[in-house]
Order: C-alpha cells, then structure tokens, then sequence
C-alpha cells in the first residue's frame, strides 16, 4: 500500500513538473496564433520605401507570457529578431494584469474569472503576483529591463525626451536598435491606490490605460457592467498621470469614461489599438464622434491588426482601416497599434510588416502618409508629451 501511495505521489508529481514545464508554450501557442498565408512578394520600389521609414507600435502584450523576446521564436508574434526584420523601430510593450477567459467584448462582472492568476502560477511568477495586480505589472516590466540588459546593442527603454533623442542617435550609427516603452493593459495595475501611479512611473512606465476587460475603481470598461465614467478615484487619478506626463490610453474604456477624460485631461489621448466602428461595427470599437474628438484635441488613434477590430486579419484589411482613419480623423492622428501577443489571431506577424507598406502603396496612400501612420505620427508624439 505504501508503495502504491509514493508511486502516485510520484506521478502526480512528474504531472506537475510537466505541466510547468510544457504548459506556458503551448499556451502561448493557442493564444497568439497567425493565419497560415502564401507568400506575399514585396516590391523593391516599396521595400526601399519601408526600409526608410520610422515605424512605431503602441501595443503588444509579449512580456504576458514566458517566451525568451531575445531570441527569434517560430511561435507568438513578436520578439527582438523578429522587430527588426521588419523594421521595426519603436515598440510599447503593455503589461496585461486581469483578462477573462476568452476574448468576450459583450459583458463581463468584475469578479469573473481572471486568467491572468491561472497564468502567473503556470509560469512560476513570482507570489506576490499571483495575487497584486500591481505586482503583475512591475514583474513585466522587470522583464524587459532584463531584455535591456541582456541586449543592450539591439534594445533601449524610453522613459524621456532625452532617451527618445538617444535612440535616434543611436539609430543612426545602428538601424537595427529598437525603443521600447512601457505601459499598462488596463489600470486595474494600480490595485486602487493613488500612490502606485507613481510607483509605476517610477518602474518605468510612460502610458497607462484606464480599463480593460472589466469595470475597476477607475470607472467603467467598454465590456463591463456599468458602462460608468471616470469615479473620483479615476479622475483623482487622471490629474497624477498629466502631473507625471503619463499618456493615457483609453483603449478598452467605457464612451462614458472616454468623454470624461476628454474634458478633463490636459494632455491629448491615445487609443493604443482598436478600429473604428463605422468601418468595422463590433462591440470592441466606440463610436466615430469619440474618435473625432480625440483627434481634434491632438491625440493618435492606433490602428489593430485582429478581426474583432477591423474585420479582418490580412494587410489589406489593416490598411483599408487606416484610409477610413485618415478620411475620418487625418492623416495627422492616425497610428499602428497591432496587438501583437494579446491572445488574438493576425494574418502575419511582426517580421512581415512590410506587407502593410505594400499594403497601403497598392491602395493609393502617399508616401508623406505612409510614413506619418507606419510611426512618423507616433514618434512626434513622444517627442511632445514624453517627460522631460
């Protein structure tokens, strides 16, 4: 009997360790997948074109999950590698902290299922995190502070105009060298004290979104339950983030929300990744009249690469989105935020980004707004609004 009872213990154990050891990959590899497509060919004329351009991302969520971002991967969507084959020169890495299960735009209460806490312990993150939400945060944004170290010849964090001024120098010595930057999935990361907004900022983070799958102390999400705007709190909370010149990003955010932080920040918005709702109606994207005034106040709306956001995955489906962007907001306000590694499904992934430039050249977009949406935009607007 007690050798049946050790043997199971044993058992269970080498289940244990396998799915330590295997799970987080295969997760991984559910969650991020890319479309299997043939081939596309790039012409020289338009590769010259890309390879000249400043092309920014304001949205990826890679620190979620274990993959090593220094090495190239045959699986998820982003990584060192990865973003510079594709030219790839400025990258937000956001730190997701709270998801339900499933991609579920419609409804979700603020006690659903969280995960992101099944996640933290498959990955072996650290104890704190299996609980703190903030925690969560600061062990991303660790990560890549440790990616920095490990490759500082290929990666430069961006937490000023002063560093943004020396990735450009840099960039001219080295084309391959890419500034990263961070920032929140949702506020929720605060774990509603107003003294984590400083805490964050002083981890490193430049943007913080307000919401994201759920209602928090904030105000209401655009799949939560209350549909609310800013709460005392959050308004608390807005005047710290422009105290410490942290963009905000209203990704995610009920409209409610949105038209609060519009009367009330002092400082344009972001939408870090979304479509517009009068090219692609889903429940994901808030109406066009938000989006207008959005860009009227200076802020960037940032264009995703998944269905849910433009009803479609492949490049033309992306660039069609941009051009109604540009026709409804200008070509001044219009950014990429792809969403690369956020649990959805693209039709490419970072490497091939090329196919975007192709993309819009075949659709008829100038070469002057090419280079404004692929980051021209978005490398102006760090260079405003980033801390001194």
């Amino acid at each position: 009997m007690k050798k049946i009872l050790l043997g199971a213990i044993f058992l269970i154990l080498l289940v244990i360790i396998a799915i330590l050891i295997f799970a987080p990959k295969q997760v991984d590899k559910r969650q991020n997948k890319i479309q299997s497509h043939p081939r596309h060919e790039i012409s020289e004329r338009t590769q010259a074109l890309h390879d000249s351009l400043v092309i920014g991302d304001w949205h990826a969520d890679s620190l979620l999950w274990n993959r090593d971002l220094s090495k190239h991967n045959d699986y998820g969507h982003l990584d060192i590698p990865r973003l510079q084959q594709g030219n790839v020169g400025l990258q937000m890495f956001t730190t997701v902290t709270k998801s339900p299960s499933g991609q579920n735009y419609h409804h979700n209460d603020s006690d659903a299922n969280d995960r992101i806490t099944q996640l933290a312990l498959v990955q072996r993150w650290p104890i704190k995190a299996w609980s703190s939400l903030k925690a969560r945060a600061i062990y991303q944004a660790k990560k890549l502070h440790k990616l920095q170290r490990k490759n500082s010849n290929d990666l430069l964090i961006i937490k000023s105009k002063k560093d943004l001024a020396s990735w450009q120098e840099r960039r001219q010595q080295n084309s391959k060298v890419i500034g990263a930057l961070l920032g929140t999935e949702g506020s929720h990361a605060l774990d509603g004290d107003l003294n984590s907004v400083q805490e964050l900022f002083d981890h490193g983070f430049r943007m913080m979104s307000l919401q994201h799958f759920f209602d928090n102390k904030l105000g209401g999400s655009l799949h939560g339950s209350s549909q609310s705007g800013l709460s005392d709190f959050g308004r608390q909370a807005i005047k710290k983030m422009n105290q410490l010149n942290i963009i905000i990003d209203v990704s995610h955010s009920s409209e409610s929300v949105v038209e609060d932080v519009l009367n009330l920040s002092e400082a344009p918005l972001v939408v870090s990744h979304t479509g517009f709702k009068g090219h692609c109606d889903t429940e994901r994207n808030i109406s066009d009249v938000l989006m207008e005034k959005i860009a009227v106040d200076g802020g960037l709306i940032a264009v995703g690469y998944w269905d849910a956001a433009v009803c479609g995955t492949t490049a033309d489906d992306i660039a069609e989105a941009i051009i109604y962007g540009i026709e409804l907001v200008g070509e001044n306000n219009i950014s990429l935020g792809s969403d690369f590694d956020g649990s959805v499904t693209t039709g490419f992934d970072t490497s091939e980004i090329a196919l975007m430039t192709q993309a819009l050249v075949d659709l008829g977009v100038s070469e002057g707004q090419i280079r404004k949406v692929m980051g021209g935009n978005m490398l102006r607007f760090l260079g405003e609004y980033l801390p001194d």
